[in-house]
């Protein structure tokens, strides 16, 4: 490491945390002035604010932003050194293009990794106590308005409800089916069945088994009974995207597998959050190389238009990146394929404009 390396970290790391602090700063302004109605009528104390919710909340917002203000950053700083003409200086002195990148580029993959440790293992377990702070004062509980919800508990056993009740944890019109290669086997069917958060069952009321074998059909009848399958009331108490962003990378890869074995249909939106955690943080490594070619230029009009130029593209990268999301959902593209298409994409602009930018 040189002094110029050390020159640009400096102004590299102290721009980008300049910038993050004080857009959190505006926003936790802005998000109390909205939600200060909430915050006395419910009378959530100070303390749980500060720390349940805030301090919770701003590893997520820093995470969501983190690309967009690396980018303004770069912009910003080496704008600022190309009108002093220190870009200039440092050329001229046989220095290459590539030399000077290599800080640059040091900087921006701690802040791609530092981000992916974010989303993978800080960011799950705050998401948890942010959302139980959000429903206790800020939210009404969340209501399951799903119907007819079907699930392969595990091959050959398939459950199904009606619906489900998420303050009383209880399923109504509930079954079990065990299906073999020869046909169904056997049949639970209740009228409602409760989840045992103490237990970890379902606890299952006035229930009805028909069990088919060889001899023929026999029915059992029953007051009560506990069942245990792969499918727990958490899994139906709270939205897919919640759920998703409150496990770490191992619990992520397990639930998907689940999922894929219960036969869901929301399968690739976990798949899209999945590939969001490295996704979005390897954009920080492209924008910067961007950000590098675009402002490394002395421009008569001042760093103002380099700004206008950098803001313009994070922001186009962004809209692509919700598009991609759509490719996802509409069944035209997988997941991986999808949420990579853009990072690709921006790494061609980002190739062609250092090709160009001065040697």
């Amino acid at each position: 490491m040189k002094i110029l390396d050390w020159y640009i970290i400096k102004k590299f790391l102290s721009t980008y945390v300049f910038a993050i602090l004080g857009m959190t700063f505006i926003i936790i302004i802005f998000d109390t002035g909205q939600k200060i109605d909430n915050f006395v009528t419910k009378q959530a104390p100070l303390s749980a604010i500060m720390l349940d919710y805030y301090a919770n909340y701003i590893p997520y917002f820093v995470n969501i932003f983190s690309a967009l203000f690396t980018f303004i950053a770069v912009i910003f700083f080496t704008s600022k050194m190309a009108n002093h003409t220190e870009i200039v200086a440092m050329l001229s002195t046989g220095v290459s293009m590539g030399r000077i990148m290599r800080p640059y580029i040091v900087v921006a993959i701690f802040i791609a990794l530092a981000n992916c440790y974010l989303a993978n293992f800080i960011i799950p377990p705050a998401s948890i106590r942010r959302y139980n702070f959000e429903e206790k004062y800020l939210k009404n509980p969340y209501q399951n308005k799903d119907r007819h919800i079907h699930r392969q508990a595990q091959p050959g056993h398939f459950a199904y409800l009606e619906s489900f009740n998420v303050r009383s944890q209880t399923a109504y019109n509930f079954s079990l089916e065990c299906v073999s290669d020869k046909g169904l086997v056997s049949k639970l069917t209740s009228n409602e069945a409760v989840w045992d958060t103490a237990k970890n069952v379902w606890h299952v009321s006035r229930y009805v088994i028909r069990t088919i074998g060889d001899g023929g059909e026999v029915i059992r009848t029953g007051a009560a009974l506990d069942t245990l399958i792969n499918l727990t009331g958490k899994d139906l108490s709270v939205r897919v995207g919640k759920l998703v962003e409150t496990m770490g990378y191992r619990e992520v890869n397990e639930y998907i597998d689940m999922l894929e074995l219960q036969g869901a249909a929301n399968v690739d939106e976990v798949l899209i959050e999945k590939h969001k955690r490295f996704a979005y943080p390897m954009a920080s490594i492209i924008l910067t190389v961007i950000g590098v070619a675009l402002s490394s230029r002395k421009m008569r009009e001042g760093m103002g238009l380099h700004i206008g130029l950098g803001v313009g593209l994070s922001f186009a990268y962004i809209l692509f990146q919700r598009f991609s999301e759509m490719f996802v959902q509409g069944g035209w593209l997988t997941p991986a394929i999808a949420l990579w298409i853009p990072n690709i994409l921006f790494a061609v602009i980002a190739v062609w404009l250092y090709k160009i930018a001065p040697q």
